[in-house]
């Protein structure tokens, strides 16, 4: 738990409406949005009870993860608004947790997190001015991070990883199979995130769908 000699980071979150999000998990037969906001809501609960987290700020225009997210504790909603872009709309999470804390920006696509392999990563950020954690295929990011008076920058999408060490991230050793580094787009990966062991929420989904 973060202390006045540690403070907690402010971890941002991104999340796209449901009704434009993960895409490529139509063919997965279930529904699509429900699943993109389980995975979302499930993804934030995981951090808001990491140890070394004491804010969460989700970024988001989804009326429905809007909704859940009142009844986290910890965990704040910046509007996205007419901000377009991932990269965009982490800035405007940045821009609202300010420059005082240590700051790190978290995918809202890991339903298999657990708090204690982001706890786990985010000591290793301490160490570092900005820190980056690759997604399991290693060419993606799923976590990038900034001490306490860095300026943010970001450049998330493909081939992720490359630019961030371009904007001087180092990579945290965190395990391989960390659950922080599987992030899910596909059907493929959504089953690799299974096999860890999603959160309630996408486990409800996937389970009405196959009943």
């Amino acid at each position: 738990m973060s202390t006045p000699d540690t403070p907690g980071w402010t971890i941002i979150v991104p999340v796209k409406p449901a009704a434009v999000g993960k895409s490529r998990l139509a063919d997965v037969g279930t529904d699509r949005e429900a699943l993109a906001r389980a995975i979302a809501l499930d993804t934030v609960t995981a951090t808001a009870a990491a140890d070394h987290v004491s804010r969460v700020l989700v970024v988001t225009d989804d009326p429905g993860v809007r909704a859940e997210l009142r009844r986290l504790r910890g965990v704040e909603v910046v509007a996205e608004g007419d901000t377009r872009g991932l990269d965009a709309a982490i800035a405007l999470g940045a821009e609202a947790a300010g420059v005082g804390c240590p700051r790190a920006a978290l995918l809202g696509d890991l339903p298999a997190l657990r708090p204690a392999d982001l706890d786990a990563a985010l000591e290793l950020a301490a160490s570092v001015e900005r820190g980056l954690v690759p997604d399991a295929e290693a060419t993606g990011s799923t976590l990038v991070t900034a001490r306490a008076g860095a300026v943010w920058v970001s450049a998330f999408g493909e081939e992720s990883a490359a630019r961030h060490r371009l904007l001087g991230c180092t990579d945290l050793a965190v395990e391989r199979e960390s659950s922080l580094r599987r992030d899910v787009d596909t059907a493929a990966q959504l089953s690799q995130a299974v096999a860890l062991g999603v959160g309630p929420r996408t486990a409800a989904v996937l389970a009405s769908a196959a009943a």
